[in-house]
């Protein structure tokens, strides 16, 4: 068998079956398979697609590339989720801690994030003391006896796609959907869960700009997961504006929090009450959604949902103090209001661009070695829709310097447009793919 040969099928339309498929996966794992080699095959897949037979098994060939999770020690139906990335996604902060509420276990493998804002794991280094770097041991201990742990992503865990997608972010096959989808779900399936729930985002701030690019993607990734064996399923939804209010890591942290309370809801509560019924239901917890909506709305009312993330941080290093008391968290020493210029209503916010204001405070990282300030971000007090008067406040600047809160200010006021009429909010939920 030979890399030219394949190359040259996939590059006529022909399809690779799973011998062929594994030989290139492994050997470029391995180092037999060079660079260019596997971009041209990367390209020849962006142009020419896979079925889902060739996509089931690209990924389960990646997920054989590596170490796997075996989470048999862990009792009881486990849960994973994912998102295609957004701005001001801090959804497993409060979905987790309602569904393990539930009674469902919550084993996560989370990352950092690069760009916009941190990842999930910076932004639960919100809390002092709180570690995502435990042994395999205290992470099977926490999620049996606490219902829930979240641990950063190891090394060993899929190292072809680790290979594989620097090698697609630099030869511009990125948007290959079987690639993309084989990515993602190689992860979710070597961390063992048995149910996997994917948020699908799509719009300005998204990687996915339109409905039918979201609903591709999420129908190719919830077959593979059920040709895998998993329970699956998708929600697809809209990131024409940032999700929830605040954009920044410790700030997003609050607003989690907030929700667990009881105190806000909107988007974020929509879409984890959305998440997580998708999870109970296809976990068999509840009988439909209404009745899963209804048991996640419970374990907020009931102060349960916000005591698992208190047992998650104090199980992991951190101070139930933190949760209880949001004062103990990283605040940035100026906060600035940027204040609308005229009465209209917002017609649009740009998410991507808002997100890009965080990176610039220094919420985000430019490169992988860039650190982040915990403590910066954007508070948006105004979505889509809503009226505003002259001189209230559109968003809250959270900066380390006034400086460096003026220059946000000037780009932030252009992430705003602005009608004279009435506007209609998007559709926030577009479709849910079980």
């Amino acid at each position: 068998m030979q890399m030219t040969e394949l190359i040259g099928k996939k590059r006529d339309g022909g399809k690779l079956n799973a011998a062929e498929i594994d030989y290139m996966i492994q050997g470029y794992t391995a180092g037999s398979i060079p660079d260019y080699q596997m971009s041209a095959m990367c390209m020849a897949i962006l142009l020419r697609g896979m079925d889902e037979e060739e996509t089931l098994n690209l990924t389960l060939s990646m997920v054989n590339s590596g170490d796997t999770l075996d989470l048999s020690a862990i009792k009881g139906l486990k849960a994973d989720k994912h998102s295609t990335g957004g701005v001001g996604d801090k959804t497993s902060l409060v979905l987790c801690p309602m569904v393990a509420a539930c009674g469902v276990k919550i084993a996560k493998m989370s990352g950092r994030g690069l760009g916009h804002t941190g990842g999930t794991i910076d932004k639960l280094e919100s809390f002092p003391g709180f570690s995502t770097e435990v042994s395999d041991e205290q992470f099977f201990k926490n999620v049996n006896e606490l219902g829930i742990a979240i641990i950063g992503q190891t090394a060993e865990l899929v190292p072809a796609d680790k290979k594989i997608y620097a090698l697609r972010d630099v030869t511009a096959t990125v948007p290959s959907i079987p690639l993309m989808a084989s990515s993602i779900m190689s992860k979710k399936l070597a961390a063992g869960a048995d149910v996997i729930v994917l948020d699908v985002k799509c719009g300005d701030g998204a990687f996915m700009k339109t409905e039918d690019e979201a609903r591709v993607l999420a129908e190719t990734m919830t077959k593979i997961g059920k040709g895998a064996g998993r329970k699956c399923a998708a929600v697809i939804t809209d990131m024409d504006q940032p999700l929830g209010w605040a954009i920044g890591n410790a700030l997003e942290v609050k607003e989690a929090i907030s929700v667990l309370r009881g105190e806000s809801g909107g988007d974020l509560l929509e879409l984890c009450i959305a998440l997580g019924s998708c999870m109970l239901t296809v976990g068999g917890f509840a009988p439909d959604n209404e009745a899963a909506a209804g048991m996640l709305r419970e374990a907020i009312a009931s102060g349960k949902a916000l005591e698992k993330l208190a047992d998650m941080i104090e199980g992991q290093g951190g101070s139930r103090c933190d949760v209880y008391d949001t004062s103990r968290l990283p605040a940035a020493p100026v906060v600035k209001e940027l204040l609308a210029e005229s009465d209209g209503y917002v017609s649009a916010i740009a998410a991507e661009s808002v997100g890009l204001v965080s990176m610039q405070l220094g919420g985000g990282r430019v490169t992988k070695e860039s650190s982040i300030d915990l403590s910066v971000g954007v508070v948006l007090k105004k979505k889509v829709g809503e009226f505003v008067k002259r001189g209230e406040s559109l968003a809250q600047i959270h900066a380390a310097s006034d400086e460096a809160a003026e220059k946000a200010a000037k780009t932030l006021m252009e992430c705003f447009e602005f009608s004279a009429e009435p506007v209609v909010r998007p559709r926030f939920i577009k479709d849910i793919v079980m």
